[in-house]
């Protein structure tokens, strides 16, 4: 009798004067305004913050209408909150002079607030080369920090389910597109800048970021002094050398140096074309006519060649 009744369970005050509505709802989470000046950046945030166009209307958005989603934060152990998600809301409030910031609390580990950052910016579009390879690098290792998953029955069923294949099917792309983004950042950040600039394609980059760090160095002073990067071809070769320890800047300069087809395209604003063409006449009209007059230009340059070779 005495064990029955030191088992009985009394309720609380909170719970004697509140309803069970009440009690729900003090389970979810809420949205609050926190000050600005109490919301610090995550140090790890992979994703750039761009003060551009885009941007702007989104400033323009912040003033009419106010930020309708709320930023995620968790808290920090000596006060304050550390921003998990909404750098770019809380940056266009700050220029569209908002005080506070909406947001919903939650307590996160690191692990859980690297994850989160992650997943809520890459449905973002026009994200770089450069924010993809950290953010997925970023995700994979706090993935593997929590461990390897607990519902799986057997080792051979748990190896299809590796940290590396859980967040690529999370990014919808293969685990070897994951890892190829995830080696670009063994790239010097001149060499990641010119690939978000797209100077340098995805593939020859990927080759180029198995070079030692001098060898970038190296090749990033070539690539200044030839004004010219490397191709797919061109970076496996470096790529090659390097590894069979036969690679110094000399040899970069020889490969860089090679002359490959060329393939480019001229463009020409049609401001400086339209003065030659009468106002109702179409591109394709503009067309035609520019290449008969190449063509005319060509032949008057045969003609001329021609005769200097007679006079000799």
């Amino acid at each position: 009798m005495a064990s029955s009744v030191r088992n009985i369970k009394l309720a609380s005050v909170d719970d004697l004067f509140s309803s069970e509505a009440d009690r729900q709802d003090a389970k979810h989470e809420k949205v609050i305004e926190i000050p600005m000046e109490k919301i610090s950046e995550n140090p790890d945030n992979p994703f750039q913050v761009r003060n551009d166009e885009e941007m702007a209307k989104m400033v323009e958005s912040v003033k009419e209408y106010g930020i309708l989603n709320p930023a995620l934060v968790r808290p920090k152990q000596d006060g304050g909150y550390e921003l998990v998600a909404g750098h770019r809301r809380k940056f266009s409030g700050l220029k569209a002079g908002l005080q506070t910031l909406p947001c919903i609390v939650r307590n996160l580990t690191d692990d859980e607030a690297a994850i989160a950052m992650v997943d809520s910016n890459l449905q973002r579009e026009n994200i770089l080369p450069s924010e993809r390879a950290k953010a997925y690098k970023l995700k994979l290792e706090a993935v593997k920090r929590q461990g390897a998953r607990t519902d799986l029955t057997s080792p051979q069923v748990a190896a299809k389910f590796r940290s590396d294949d859980l967040v690529a099917s999370d990014a919808k792309i293969s685990g070897d597109t994951l890892q190829r983004y995830i080696r670009l950042t063994e790239l010097i950040p001149p060499l990641m800048q010119m690939v978000d600039d797209k100077k340098i394609a995805l593939n020859p980059a990927y080759e180029l970021s198995f070079l030692p760090l001098p060898l970038q160095e190296n090749l990033l002073e070539v690539i200044e002094q030839e004004e010219s990067t490397p191709s797919l071809a061109q970076a496996q070769r470096l790529k090659k050398a390097a590894q069979a320890g036969k690679l110094d800047r000399n040899g970069i300069e020889l490969v860089l140096q090679e002359e490959r087809p060329q393939d480019y395209k001229l463009t020409i604003a049609g401001d400086k074309l339209n003065k030659y063409f009468p106002r109702d006449y179409t591109p394709k009209q503009k067309e035609e006519i520019i290449f008969k007059a190449l063509d005319l230009y060509y032949r008057k340059l045969e003609r001329a060649k021609q005769a200097r070779e007679y006079e000799r």
